[in-house]
């Protein structure tokens, strides 16, 4: 470059000089790729916020919460998620449906593991279902629920049931063993669970007020009106309600009643019990 001289010296060694015009130039350079860093980052729509890089799922959501969240992690539009369950549950090739049992029928609900999943601009709905459904395989055998284990005589399936509507039921986790015990007893005597969560679930709400219409929908989850379990579980267990589900603590309780945060009351007293729902029911009045 003509603008470019290295003819002066200093110490002994050769130094470039640069000219008024060379040092214009470069100047001018660095202003115009700052400025077209500027323009880059200023430009409309730049500064929003992409993808987060995790979706953090809490025990007990439902399917449908899980789908909605999914759709909003993977900003794609709603009801996406639910689609690739219904299209993956409807799957001639096996290799393109989640790795469920066959008692789900292709329903991934209590296979949607409370986890922490990563998100980035490769995942889509269908691999984070698989990603979801194939951890709740791991995690409930670590907890010891092989495929084919029937603890209680209850299947694998049916005890994913079970800490479902414990995790649903149970008001801490040191209940949790109490209500699955609840539960396995009414089961034994064949007595139906009248819980709510399964009737909620089934209504699509939830709620702690249930009035006896609600007792009388025609709801294959309505367990007042129907014995023995729901068809299917009624949200994604975690781990202590899967554990207690499988390894209940002995006893004969088969009423419980949470009359207030932290006051759980279980017996198997029946006349002890109503005394203990009429509190519940004061309580909630005072609460209005």
């Amino acid at each position: 470059m003509s603008d470019v001289h290295d003819t002066q010296h200093s110490g002994g060694r050769r130094r470039a000089r640069l000219t008024r015009r060379a040092r214009f130039l470069l100047t001018g350079g660095a202003v115009l790729v700052v400025g077209l860093v500027l323009l880059l980052v200023l430009l409309p729509g730049d500064g929003s916020p992409g993808r987060p890089e995790k979706l953090t799922l809490p025990e007990g959501r439902r399917a449908s919460q899980t789908y909605a969240a999914v759709d909003k992690a993977l900003r794609v539009a709603p009801g996406t998620t639910e689609k690739a369950a219904k299209k993956a549950a409807a799957a001639r090739n096996p290799a393109k449906r989640l790795r469920l049992p066959a008692e789900a029928k292709g329903n991934p609900e209590g296979y949607l593991y409370p986890a922490t999943y990563p998100v980035d601009e490769d995942t889509t709905p269908r691999g984070l279902l698989s990603f979801m459904v194939n951890t709740a395989r791991q995690k409930y055998a670590a907890d010891g629920l092989p495929p084919t284990a029937r603890p209680g005589g209850l299947s694998a399936y049916e005890t994913v049931v079970v800490a479902s509507v414990v995790q649903a039921e149970a008001d801490t986790p040191q209940d949790m063993g109490k209500v699955a015990r609840v539960i396995r007893n009414r089961l034994a005597k064949g007595m139906p669970l009248q819980m709510d969560s399964t009737l909620n679930y089934g209504l699509g709400r939830s709620t702690l007020r249930t009035s006896h219409a609600d007792t009388r929908t025609d709801s294959p989850y309505n367990t007042y009106r129907h014995k023995g379990l729901p068809p299917t579980p009624i949200g994604n267990p975690g781990q202590d309600a899967t554990r207690a589900a499988i390894s209940p603590p002995k006893g004969d309780w088969l009423y419980f009643v949470t009359v207030a945060p932290g006051d759980t009351r279980f017996t198997a007293d029946y006349e002890e019990h109503r005394k203990n729902v009429r509190e519940f029911n004061e309580a909630q009045q005072s609460d209005r």
